[in-house]
C-alpha cells in the first residue's frame, strides 16, 4: 500500500513506520490518522512482521500534535466523534495490538503526539525530546486517551500537574516519571529501539500477544486482570511454542519459536 504521509521500511521482522510530514513537525491530520490505521492494521495482520517501531521524520519532532486547523469548525458532537474515531481507529488499535510496538521519540511529542507514543507498548526517547499535553492552552483537554494513559503511566498527581499546567517535560524528566524506559543520544535512538524489539522478537510470539492482553487487562474497566492472566496462562499450554520452549530449556539450546 502506498502512503502519502508515512514511510514504511522492513528490516527482518521489524517494521519501521515513520510519520513523514517534517515540514509540519509531523502533525497528525485526518489523512495521517487514516494512514496510520491502515498501516498498523496491515502490520498486525502480516505474518512477516514481528513488531513495529514508530518515529517521526527529521530531528525536530516525533509528532508535534494534532492539526489544530481541522478542529476550528467542529461543534460538540463533531468534537466527540473526532475523539471517538481516533480512539478506536488508531490509539486503541495500537495499544491492543497483538504485536509489540515501540515509540522512538525524537524531538517534540506534544498533544496527540504524546498520546500516540503513550498508546505504544514501550517508549524510548532521544535526549533532546520534549513531551507535554498543552491542550488546555487551547480550551481543550487531551482527546486521544491522554488523560487516561498518562495517569496510568506516571500517576494521578504528576498527570494532573502536566495536563493542568500544560508544561513540557524533558526526556530526563520522562525517564524519572516512568513515561519512557530509556533515553539515548539522537543518533542511537533507532538502534536502541531495534535492539529492544529484536530481543523481544526472540521470544515466543503467542506468549508476547498473551502478555500484552494480560497487562492491558489491568487497565480495562469491567475486566478482572488476574482472571485474564489465568486464562491466557492456560492457553499457552496448548501451543507448540510452549512445547518447544520447554524442550529447548531441557536440552540447553536456543528455542526456535514459530508462533504456533
Amino acid at each position: 500500500m502506498e502512503f502519502q504521509n508515512l514511510l514504511i521500511a522492513n528490516k527482518g521482522r521489524v517494521q519501521q513506520i515513520t510519520i513523514n510530514r517534517e515540514s509540519k513537525l509531523n502533525a497528525l491530520n485526518k489523512d495521517t490518522l487514516a494512514e496510520l490505521h491502515s498501516a498498523f492494521t496491515e502490520a498486525f495482520q502480516n505474518p512477516e512482521v514481528g513488531g513495529i517501531i514508530i518515529t517521526g521524520a527529521g530531528p525536530k519532532a516525533f509528532v508535534a500534535g494534532a492539526d489544530i486547523s481541522e478542529f476550528a469548525a467542529l461543534n460538540i458532537e463533531g468534537g466527540a466523534q473526532l475523539s471517538r474515531t481516533g480512539h478506536s481507529a488508531v490509539f486503541d488499535l495500537i495499544a491492543n495490538g497483538s504485536k509489540p510496538v515501540i515509540a522512538a521519540v525524537n524531538g517534540f511529542a506534544l498533544g496527540g503526539g504524546l498520546e500516540l507514543a503513550m498508546a505504544c507498548h514501550i517508549r524510548i526517547a532521544s535526549d533532546n525530546a520534549k513531551m507535554g499535553l498543552p491542550e488546555v492552552t487551547l480550551g481543550l483537554i487531551p482527546g486521544y486517551g491522554g488523560t487516561q494513559r498518562l495517569t496510568q503511566l506516571v500517576g494521578k498527581g504528576k498527570a494532573m500537574e502536566m495536563i493542568l499546567t500544560a508544561d513540557m517535560i524533558t526526556a530526563g524528566d520522562a525517564l524519572q516519571y516512568g513515561l519512557v524506559t530509556h533515553v539515548v543520544n539522537p543518533e542511537e535512538l533507532l538502534t536502541k529501539a531495534e535492539e529492544i524489539l529484536n530481543k523481544i522478537l526472540s521470544r515466543a510470539p503467542l506468549a508476547l500477544a498473551a502478555a500484552i492482553r494480560s497487562i492491558n487487562a489491568a487497565y480495562t474497566d469491567g475486566i478482572n486482570g488476574y482472571e485474564t492472566e489465568i486464562t491466557e496462562f492456560g492457553k499457552c499450554f496448548g501451543t507448540k511454542d510452549f512445547k518447544e520452549g520447554v524442550a529447548a530449556f531441557m536440552e540447553k539450546r536456543k528455542a526456535e519459536f514459530k508462533g504456533e
